[in-house]
């Protein structure tokens, strides 16, 4: 296994730190292909793993199609690698990713989600109505 690097200064002072950062660390650890399915909340985030050379972002036309299709490609030798979007995204990936745990299949399923100042603060998230008058 590949030693794990720290944060760098660069991605520390980064205005979205997260995003450079994951993208190079599966790079490190070697992934060279990553299965997804677009959502509000990993948009950027695919931006990210798209600009980052040596990784390849694969389209799916939903999450259970991108998991399964990661579970192959670890199954033949890759490392399986897929993103998904929040709540539903992550709800319908859930079948497949039992599945890879039940066969001890290492996948990697990154799921994309608000901002951690949005919980708790009132805010509306997605499609969150408030039905209170």
């Amino acid at each position: 296994m590949p030693y794990l690097l720290p944060y760098s200064q660069e991605i520390l002072l980064s205005p979205h730190p997260t995003r450079p950062y994951l993208a190079r660390r599966l790079l490190q650890i070697g992934v060279t292909d990553v299965f997804s399915v677009p959502g509000d909340f990993n948009l950027t985030l695919l931006d990210h793993l798209i600009a980052e050379p040596g990784l390849t972002n694969i389209g799916c036309c939903n999450e259970l199609n991108a998991d399964y299709t990661a579970e192959g490609y670890e199954r033949s030798g890759g490392f399986g690698t897929c993103i998904v979007t929040f709540t539903v995204g992550e709800l319908s990936v859930l079948n497949a990713i039992a599945r890879a745990c039940s066969e001890d299949l290492p996948v990697i399923c990154i799921v994309g989600g608000p901002n951690s100042n949005d919980y708790g603060a009132d805010n509306r998230i997605l499609h969150q109505y408030n039905w209170v008058t």
